[in-house]
């Protein structure tokens, strides 16, 4: 069975079907940068033109770089702040229906659908106690399984350390905007893993995004650890797959988000939407960098 992914990051985003029997692309991936600013029209004009690239009409699976909940934006740490309380997956599924309801979406957590995708096919298949995945790229991106199952939403990239944003200085987008070396960087990665391990303790941590492919640079010099660490096997395509993975279900559960011109794509009315959740605290957020290294 073939079912669309996008996956929509703080850099580009990227889609393609996928075969849900193997756990792999159908077909090459294709890629637009995400663009600057990234407000929801913005960025579904993108995911629109990904989609449409294949020709494709049926369920479409999105992941999104922040907390989702019912297809819900409720965060936006690094898109436009436009996108806070959204209906992502009605804004999606009004622009890819074109009237013809040929193509429901399903809206999560971007590290959740990797997550999902290396559970059920890669590095966490048949592991069993905590699993925590890590996605790094823009971000750091979380997903935390207990005995196989999805606790969502974790987003451990924001944890405070030292009372710092950990994201801001653990990332690769901070390794290549400060030009640190893999040593150094890894370095910083050992002080986060060391800080969620002490929080969490699980059994495996499987890293992933982009950087997973270089990963015998940089775990090798990562110390200190009591978990396993591996590399993502479904390495930077896992969102995607993870993304189809979640439309899947949905659609055997008839909760995605209807394509069309019926759909609504604005924020939520306050007597529909569930209270947001507090706003994180200014120590949280607005800090750009711990400590020096030592």
């Amino acid at each position: 069975m073939k079912v669309f992914g996008v996956d929509i990051g703080g850099s580009g985003i990227k889609g393609a079907p996928v075969d849900l029997e193997r756990g792999d692309l159908a077909d090459e991936r294709y890629k637009v940068l995400t663009p600057r600013p990234a407000t929801p029209d913005a960025v579904a004009d993108c995911v629109q033109q990904v989609v449409e690239h294949f020709g494709w009409s049926g369920p479409v699976g999105a992941t999104f770089p922040g907390v989702v909940t019912d297809g819900v934006t409720r965060t936006a740490a690094n898109v436009d702040k436009g996108w806070i309380d959204r209906n992502a997956a009605a804004l999606l599924a009004g622009r890819l229906g074109d009237g013809t309801g040929g193509c429901p979406v399903t809206v999560l957590n971007d590290a959740d659908a990797a997550g999902l995708a290396e559970m059920h096919f890669g590095a966490g298949k048949g592991r069993e106690g905590t699993v925590v995945m890590l996605t790094f790229g823009t971000g750091i991106g979380s997903a935390v399984f207990t005995d196989g199952k999805l606790v969502p939403n974790t987003e451990l990239g924001h944890l405070e350390l030292h009372g710092h944003d950990a994201e801001k200085r653990a990332s690769t987008k901070a390794k290549e905007d400060e030009d640190l070396s893999w040593q150094h960087w890894a370095h910083r990665v050992q002080k986060y893993l060391a800080h969620v391990e002490m929080l969490l303790s699980p059994r495996l941590f499987v890293i992933g995004g982009g950087v997973s492919r270089k990963a015998a640079k940089f775990l090798p010099l990562i110390e200190g650890i009591r978990a396993e660490i591996v590399p993502a096997q479904l390495q930077n395509n896992a969102g995607i797959v993870g993304a189809a993975m979640a439309a899947r279900a949905a659609s055997q559960e008839g909760t995605a988000a209807p394509a069309g011109p019926g759909a609504t794509a604005g924020p939520l009315s306050p007597s529909t939407s569930p209270s947001p959740s507090p706003s994180p605290s200014p120590s949280a957020t607005s800090q750009v960098g711990w400590p020096a290294d030592p």
